[in-house]
């Protein structure tokens, strides 16, 4: 085992305690009802409980729910991507019946707003450290780096059936709360991790074959070199365009500032990509 498997696996141990945490101390209070298999675990928990006077543990429930986005996982993501999703579901969802339930607050606004922004900050950490939550997190990287779908109605659409029936079970005010703390998780999500989100690249550049070799060599994106005409002289203009992931910026312009010092660039948020467009598969 190497230094970054041993760097993988305490940051997995950590963000799991702090997910089992959130859940006992912000989500359990508030009674609400966060996104994808942790949400629907909770909601099967609480309807157990008041219709059938059941107890039922998190750890089972949670980890059959996840039993075929994990499949997902080891046949089309990656194999240790998976496995160290698997260490993250499981320790999650042990720590979460072990620890004691703590109120910090009843102030079910504060509860929502600071839930999920715990909520997104531990699904962000990780994501980055190349491994996953579990449940719909699994379903959205197979539908955005293998088939090339934005998987975001998907998710919305389940997410929207769990508030539906947790509002018709358990009162709508609980599952109205519910979306402040799964849109705030989603806002620090959004920010944090930008791998599935790109960026459209526009350089007017005297070296357009050595910027695209750079932009290759860095990002593994190809580009295209387009005619213009400056407005001003009327001089012979090369424009390399190229669409990069949004999380290789800051290394592109660098890149891009050391081939043409002097080159201008203009960067934009692509709405979406049609076609093929290169993701570093997971191992």
């Amino acid at each position: 085992m190497n230094k970054k498997d041993v760097r993988r696996i305490v940051i997995i141990v950590f963000c799991a305690m702090a997910m089992a945490l959130n859940i006992k101390t912000f989500v359990r209070t508030g009674g609400l009802y966060p996104g994808g298999a942790t949400g629907l675990t909770i909601l099967i928990q609480r309807a157990a409980d008041r219709f059938f006077g059941i107890d039922l543990p998190y750890t089972l429930i949670n980890v059959l729910l996840n039993a075929f986005p994990v499949y997902i996982g080891f046949r089309y993501i990656g194999k240790k991507f998976t496995l160290y999703s698997c260490l993250m579901i499981i320790l999650s969802s042990v720590f979460t019946d072990l620890i004691p339930g703590i109120a910090i607050t009843q102030d079910i606004l504060l509860i929502s707003v600071f839930g999920g922004m715990i909520n997104g900050l531990v699904i962000s950490i990780c994501l980055l450290s190349d491994a996953t939550t579990g449940g719909t997190d699994f379903i959205g990287i197979f539908l955005s780096q293998k088939k090339g779908v934005d998987s975001f109605h998907l998710v919305l659409g389940i997410n929207a059936v769990i508030l539906c029936a947790s509002g018709l079970m358990f009162g709508w005010d609980k599952a109205l709360y519910s979306i402040i703390f799964q849109y705030t998780s989603t806002v620090v999500l959004h920010t944090m991790y930008r791998a599935y989100q790109q960026i459209t690249l526009l350089v007017v550049t005297e070296y357009p074959q050595e910027m695209c070799r750079k932009i290759y060599e860095v990002s593994h994106h190809g580009a295209t070199i387009l005619e213009g005409e400056g407005s001003y002289d009327h001089c012979s203009r090369k424009i390399v365009y190229s669409v990069i992931s949004s999380s290789q910026t800051r290394q592109v312009l660098q890149a891009v500032r050391e081939v043409d010092p002097s080159a201008f660039i203009n960067y934009l948020k692509t709405q979406e990509v049609y076609g093929h467009f290169y993701q570093e598969p997971k191992d």
